[in-house]
């Protein structure tokens, strides 16, 4: 028998005048983890896409178990054993994880006979691969790590051999993405193969066999992961030497530009994510905020930029309180210096059915620079957009392109520019390379860098604790809603970890 489990020969994808994959050829060995990397916008996710069946190459073939097969869609790709996880998950949130396992899946008329097989299933498979799960938890009410193993779950019900992970990382704290890698190791120990779309190199060294790398639609080499290295991994991706290491001169900050006073803050349950919080940032300073996601640094960002009601506290901006009562303006906020990089960039940061120029001036249409009397000045508009295009190097630089058609690298780009040449006092920048390639991460931190250089107050939340450390002139610490210490970022990453779990040498920064 052959040990290849998936073989693609000279795939070809064009969307309009964009080709997407261009004579790819890839082997992937069973029973493997094989990494495929590559810029935002190099094709991975739609090699993915065309594997399991959502689109249909151009030209090429596919061979599973060495038998050519023609995948027409997704039902054909799980009935050859293909599964896959998306990095949106395609769950449905007010279902139950028992619900959304059987879904579309569901045998024969009598539905109570039907649920208890999938009841039964689901606990083999659980304690096969170490994936519990609460069967009848609500799924909008499970963390994303727990939802990411209902979806792994999902593929497994319906039989996959082999299972595609699309960043499957993006959105999981570093103790979800350890559990996740542990699962992944079992998962081949039984004999499954695992295909690792990602851009975190340190990712594909740790859990990978194999990786291919993939640049501007083509795939350019393949490595034994224990024959290379992240820098030649980065050069592969990028197509040059990638800096590492973010190069920073020492800091020289300034006046206080924002200030956070005794703030709290409540979600919409009613639950305070902020508690008592009080904060600095200084002109020509990065304030790194550090923590695990989901202990009050989205609530506290929001709060600041005047999206999310304050219960109690005060924020001023250069020295005037900001009305965090629910009387904050966002709109009056930026015309008074403060900008704004949202955590969540589909939900919050654009519009993704609007054309990208569109998106290039959203919150700041009033503009008089974008005005024509009472009218827009398209052609203004356009031009604008097309100077931030080359500036911010948004790929492909097509201004018209609808923002859903962008990678998620060049969608957070689009947001930077817009937010970064408002030239703001004060810019807030919530996980600003989530999601995002290595080439990408080089020049949003550059860009980080410059904002506090050229004298801005950068407000930073990050769950990637080497960012925050590259990035920051200083470092606080969120656990529960609170700030539990400041440190140095030349901090050991270990002591920063153990503060973001509530550990601390201190009575006072556990309580």
């Amino acid at each position: 028998m052959s040990d290849i489990a998936i073989e693609l020969k000279g795939i070809d994808k064009s969307f309009g005048l964009v080709q997407a994959n261009r004579d790819i050829n890839l082997v992937v060995r069973k029973g493997t983890i094989h990494g495929i990397i590559g810029e935002n916008g190099a094709g991975k996710s739609t090699l993915m896409s065309i594997l399991y069946g959502f689109y249909q190459a151009d030209n090429g073939a596919i061979f599973v178990d060495n038998n050519e097969v023609e995948i027409s869609g997704p039902s054909v790709a799980i009935a050859k054993g293909i599964g896959m996880v998306h990095q949106h998950f395609m769950l449905v949130e007010n279902f139950s994880v028992l619900e959304n396992i059987m879904l579309g899946a569901e045998e024969g008329q009598i539905l109570n006979a039907g649920i208890a097989k999938v009841r039964a299933e689901l606990l083999r498979l659980e304690a096969e691969y170490g994936l519990e799960v609460d069967a009848d938890a609500i799924i909008e009410d499970l963390p994303v790590g727990i939802q990411q193993r209902v979806e792994i779950l999902k593929a497994l019900y319906r039989g996959a051999e082999i299972l595609i992970l699309d960043e499957p990382t993006g959105v999981l704290t570093p103790a979800e993405a350890d559990h996740l890698f542990r699962i992944l190791d079992q998962l081949k120990s039984q004999g499954k193969t695992i295909i690792l779309i990602t851009h975190k190199l340190r990712e594909i060294m740790a859990i990978t066999d194999e990786v291919s790398v993939m640049r501007r639609g083509e795939m350019v080499a393949t490595r034994k992961t224990a024959e290379t290295s992240v820098e030649e991994l980065a050069e592969l991706m990028v197509g040059r030497r990638v800096l590492l290491q973010v190069d920073k001169g020492v800091a020289n900050p300034g006046k206080v530009r924002l200030e956070v006073e005794n703030l709290t803050v409540r979600d919409s349950r009613g639950v305070a994510m902020v508690k008592n919080v009080s904060l600095k940032v200084r002109e020509g300073e990065i304030l790194g905020i550090a923590g695990v996601a989901g202990n009050g640094q989205s609530e506290l960002l929001q709060a600041i930029a005047g999206i999310r009601k304050a219960e109690k506290g005060r924020v001023l901006l250069n020295g005037e309180p900001i009305g965090v009562a629910g009387e904050a303006d966002p709109a009056a906020l930026r015309r008074r210096g403060l900008a704004h990089v949202p955590e969540d960039r589909h939900h919050m940061g654009l519009v993704l059915k609007f054309e990208e120029n569109e998106n290039a001036i959203l919150g700041y249409h009033d503009d008089p620079k974008y005005l024509k009397g009472m009218f827009l000045d398209i052609d203004a508009i356009r031009a604008d957009a097309a100077e931030k295009c080359r500036q911010y190097d948004i790929r492909p630089p097509d201004v018209r392109l609808k923002t859903a058609n962008f990678s998620g690298g060049n969608q957070q780009k689009i947001v930077l520019a817009r937010e970064m040449e408002r030239d703001p006092d004060v810019i807030l920048v919530g996980q600003p390379t989530r999601g995002v390639d290595v080439g990408a991460i080089e020049f949003i931190h550059k860009r980080i860098i410059e904002m506090r250089d050229a004298g801005k107050a950068v407000l930073l939340v990050s769950v990637e604790l080497d960012e925050i450390r590259a990035l920051s002139d200083r470092v606080l610490v969120m656990f529960d809603g609170r700030i539990v210490g400041e440190r140095s970022p030349e901090t050991d990453e270990g002591a920063l970890g153990l503060l973001m779990a509530g550990v601390s040498e201190t009575e006072e920064a556990v309580q």
